[in-house]
């Protein structure tokens, strides 16, 4: 069970002259008053007795009293902390009588408790760190942030380049009309030769044609003369008119090609070249700039990946405060950063996590209240009584919503009394040296 304070006594702290409160068990107990009254030196009060000497106002004793600070609190676990004396020496006495000093009450109290400031004046990071270590998740987010650091830095880095090789590809000029790779003289001129040499093919195919023209006419005018071989030569003759019209046909289809075209690419070859030198660099950038970007798409889908290992690892630990979270190393709670949050929402935040952070101290102090309005106010005095949490606040304020007001180091209302006229007397003490 977490420990609460039943009741604290409090003379000659800072402002306050005499002032004895009771805090409800749960919820809020609201210290009020105008300003320069005592109202945060009760708190200040509170942190010295149950924090230690480091927690010790600078100027302790109540200006004009030649009283020392004297200060009591009852505990709810049965511890009585004292400090009195010109010293003001701490004395814990348990519900045994036995004595105990400062390591007693840190196992119970939580410094951040009574120093609140200290987490609300930290970093973003710095408090999600806090936050991080005590649900136990710290060290395995941070291995996943940096792997998740590593590869955003990677796809950054590929991002540029890809850009690097869009905008050169872009400013690139193409020729649509150049070949695809790079010409040859050499290839060129064996074209050339292969051309002329089929075209000299033809040419002997045409003057084939002219021989057998020739032979027909001979054997014409031999049929004239030799009758008696006119069967012989008319099959001879018939066979000839039939290789005569087979050349005839054959030099018909023949088309000579033209070496013009290689002729002026041999010409050409450099400007060509060039053209497809331009061209090839044009498209080897449009190359490398889709495979980092395709690259891009893979880093971009590894970082998702890292992402929602974070949101899952974070999802599954046990949080404080439902609505809160860690993104990016920050401190989120519904969907806000900490300089986003409310005023009201960030006394929560810090609330709920000072609370994880020592389960079983069940107190709080907090300071100038005023900053929230009465809706507000009832809001956190609910969720702190839902909570089973105490706070000790003060507030600028002489309203309703006050427990108790205090005026001039006084509670209003009561008689003041010194404590040692209302501090029981205490219970017998064990000398010697025991567990504490």
């Amino acid at each position: 069970m977490s420990v609460k304070i039943n009741k604290l006594e409090i003379e000659n702290v800072k402002r306050v002259k005499a002032v004895k409160i009771e805090p409800t068990a749960s919820g809020l107990t609201i210290v009020g008053g105008n300003n320069n009254q005592g109202k945060t030196s009760v708190l200040d009060a509170i942190a010295w007795a149950l924090g230690g000497n480091k927690y010790k106002p600078s100027q302790a004793n109540r200006e004009g009293s030649a009283i020392p600070p004297h200060l009591h609190i009852v505990m709810s676990n049965g511890l009585i902390v004292e400090r009195k004396g010109k010293n003001s020496d701490l004395k814990v006495i348990d519900p045994e009588g036995n004595k105990g000093g400062q390591q007693l009450l840190n196992g119970f109290v939580e410094e951040l408790a009574i120093d609140l400031p200290k987490f609300m004046e930290s970093t973003g990071k710095e408090k999600a760190q806090t936050l991080l270590q005590i649900i136990g998740v710290g060290d395995q987010l941070a291995k996943i942030e940096h792997e998740e650091q590593q590869v955003y830095n990677q796809r950054h880095t590929i991002g540029q380049i890809a850009d690097q090789k869009d905008k050169f590809a872009k400013e690139q000029l193409y020729y649509p009309d150049a070949p695809k790779e790079l010409v040859s003289v050499s290839e060129l001129v064996q074209q050339q030769q292969e051309i002329l040499a089929r075209n000299g093919e033809n040419q002997r195919k045409r003057q084939n044609v002219a021989e057998l023209s020739a032979r027909y006419e001979q054997e014409s005018q031999r049929i004239e003369l030799v009758k008696k071989q006119l069967k012989e030569l008319e099959e001879q003759h018939f066979k000839t008119y039939e290789d005569l019209s087979t050349a005839q046909k054959s030099a018909t289809d023949i088309q000579d090609e033209s070496t013009e075209e290689l002729q002026k690419n041999i010409a050409e070859i450099d400007e060509i070249n060039r053209k497809v030198r331009i061209n090839l660099d044009k498209e080897k950038a449009e190359e490398d700039a889709a495979d980092y970007r395709e690259q891009y798409e893979k880093l971009t889908a590894q970082i998702n990946d890292l992402r929602q290992m974070k949101t899952e690892l974070l999802n599954k630990a046990d949080l404080p405060l439902a609505g809160l979270s860690v993104t990016d190393g920050e401190l989120i709670y519904n969907g806000q950063k900490w300089d986003n949050m409310s005023g009201s929402d960030q006394l929560k935040v810090s609330t709920a996590i000072i609370r994880k952070l020592k389960p079983n101290c069940g107190f709080i102090l907090l300071d100038k209240l005023e900053q929230m309005d009465m809706v507000t106010l009832n809001e956190f005095g609910q969720w702190l009584e839902e909570e089973g949490l105490q706070a000790i606040a003060t507030r600028v304020s002489t309203g309703k919503e006050c427990s108790i007001i205090i005026e001039d180091g006084y509670v209003a209302g009561e008689d003041a009394a010194p404590i040692k006229d209302i501090i029981p007397p205490a219970p017998q003490t064990w000398e010697g040296k025991g567990a504490f």
